[in-house]
C-alpha cells in the first residue's frame, strides 16, 4: 500500500510536468458546415472537462487532508504512546517504593526480632550461670557438711578409742 505522502507527490508532480491537461487547452475550433453541431457538445464536454478539473482539485485537496490527518493521527498516538510510557514509570516507580518500604519494614522486625532472641538468651545465660553458682555453692556446702560429719564421727570414733585405751590400760596398771 502506497504511503498518501507520496501519492501526494507523484500527483502534484504529474501536474507540474503538464502530463494532465485543463480543459481550456483542448478546446478546439469548430470547423466547416458542422460547426454549429460540434459547437453544442463542445459545451457539455467543456463542462465535463471543468467538472473534472473540480474534481481532481477536490481529489487533491482530500488527498493533502488525508495526509494532515494521517499526521495528526500519528501526534495522537505518539502523545497516547509517552503518556502510557509516563504511566507505566509512575507504576512502576511506586511499585518500587512500596517494596523498598516492606523491605525496610521486615528488615526493622528482623533486627527487633533478633534483639528480642539475644536479650532472651542474654537471660537465660544469666539464669543458667546464676543457677550453676547455686549448685556450685549447694555441693560445696553439703560437702563441708558431709566432711565435718565425717571428722566428728572419726573424732568421736578416735575418742572412743582412746579411751577405751586408757580404760584397759589403767586397769592392767591398778
Amino acid at each position: 500500500m502506497m504511503n498518501p505522502r507520496e501519492q501526494v507527490k507523484k500527483v502534484d508532480k504529474k501536474v507540474e510536468e503538464g502530463a494532465i491537461t485543463p480543459a481550456t487547452e483542448v478546446r478546439e475550433e469548430p470547423m466547416g458546415p458542422f460547426a454549429e453541431v460540434r459547437e453544442e457538445p463542445m459545451e457539455p464536454l467543456a463542462e465535463v472537462l471543468g467538472q473534472v478539473e473540480k474534481a481532481y482539485a477536490a481529489y487533491m485537496e482530500a488527498e493533502k487532508a488525508v495526509a494532515r490527518t494521517y499526521k495528526v493521527n500519528e501526534q495522537q498516538v505518539e502523545e497516547a504512546y509517552k503518556k502510557a510510557e509516563q504511566q507505566a514509570n509512575k507504576v512502576c516507580d511506586e511499585a518500587v517504593e512500596q517494596v523498598l518500604k516492606v523491605r525496610g519494614e521486615a528488615e526493622q522486625k528482623a533486627d527487633e526480632t533478633h534483639k528480642k532472641a539475644k536479650e532472651r538468651a542474654e537471660e537465660s545465660h544469666k539464669e543458667a550461670i546464676e543457677q550453676a553458682k547455686q549448685t556450685y555453692e549447694e555441693s560445696v556446702r553439703q560437702t563441708l557438711s558431709v566432711r565435718k560429719e565425717t571428722i566428728e564421727q572419726a573424732w568421736a570414733v578416735r575418742e572412743e578409742a582412746v579411751n577405751r585405751s586408757w580404760k584397759i590400760f589403767t586397769k592392767e596398771t591398778r
